[in-house]
């Protein structure tokens, strides 16, 4: 089996130098920093509208359990990206200090 011929469309990009690559590296951290935070704001807020339903009596101690759970779940994916983050940031530190 051969395997498919693509065109390379890394050929027709503009040259950029490291300066600018260095730093639109450290705006795509920002920016998936942002969305991690708006992530973790919606999953602070699903745990307060739980609470409060729990308070109210319209949901059961197993429902807010539940919601509980997938909250951590989902921190816990936020964490693995935090770490990731930290990764790259790392690395284009690195290549800051070559310069």
């Amino acid at each position: 089996m051969s395997l498919p011929n693509l065109p390379n469309p890394f050929n027709e990009l503009p040259e950029f130098d490291k300066e600018n690559v260095l730093l639109f590296l450290l705006a795509t951290i920002g920016q998936e920093e942002l969305g991690l935070a708006h992530i973790i704001n919606a999953e602070g807020e699903k745990i307060q509208a739980a609470v409060a339903a729990f308070e109210c009596g319209d949901i059961s101690i197993d429902q807010l359990l539940s919601v509980n759970d997938s909250v951590s779940g989902v921190m816990k994916r936020v964490l693995q990206k935090e770490i990731l983050l930290d990764f790259k940031l790392d690395d284009v530190a690195e290549l800051l200090k070559g310069e």
